[in-house]
């Protein structure tokens, strides 16, 4: 018969005096560490819907598709391998971050594993291309401060966020750019051919 080392009963005596070291969970809630890498979820009010974390996240767990007018980010939790990614990418450092929310086992739906948020787009107004989101261009705008206004595009939609600048009706594509097209919302290309032509 083989004895049991100290060590071994050290450990055993130990544990009858002080417990196991595991947690109740199930029957006690536990409490993660501060640094703990849980659940991602989005914070409507600081995300600018850019899609950098959708570019960056190695799982795919990520989308991003943009429809009639929004951009739809959506997270699936059943795919998300909580690697801070997204968080570390993220331009405003709080539109996506971690929480300490471990316990994602559900015996519902898996399509119920998951956060959506939708952001409005703003097109060009030649060629109705996606240029950014609207809060994506806001953001950028107020970090720029007085170097908005080196971007015709960025001054504009600034401006007219603000009530400063006058509505502008969209252009057909039939239309040919002119100078004056210059002064409008225009997506790179779109401005680019502005400017050549005048």
């Amino acid at each position: 018969m083989k004895y049991p080392k100290l060590r071994e009963l050290k450990e055993a005596i130990r544990a009858l005096i002080k417990g196991p070291y595991t947690s109740k969970f199930p029957y006690e809630p536990h409490k993660p560490a501060e640094r703990f890498r849980g659940r991602s979820e989005f914070h409507q009010d600081d995300c600018i819907g850019c899609g950098a974390c959708a570019q960056v996240c190695p799982a795919g767990a990520i989308e991003m598709k943009d429809e009639r007018g929004k951009r739809i980010l959506t997270v699936n939790w059943n795919l998300c391998i909580f690697c801070g990614q997204c968080q570390a990418n993220c331009p405003t450092s709080k539109g996506i971050m971690l929480s300490n929310e471990f316990d994602l086992a559900t015996t519902e739906k898996r399509s119920e594993l998951k956060q959506e948020i939708k952001k409005e787009l703003v097109c060009c107004s030649c060629c109705r291309e996606v240029i950014a989101p609207k809060e994506q261009i806001l953001w950028v705008a107020r970090r720029l401060g007085p170097l908005t206004f080196g971007n015709a595009s960025l001054m504009l939609y600034y401006l007219g966020s603000m009530g400063l600048a006058g509505k502008e009706e969209p252009s057909s594509k039939e239309e040919e750019l002119s100078r004056f097209d210059r002064i409008k919302v225009l997506c790179p290309r779109c401005r680019r051919e502005a400017v050549i032509k005048s």
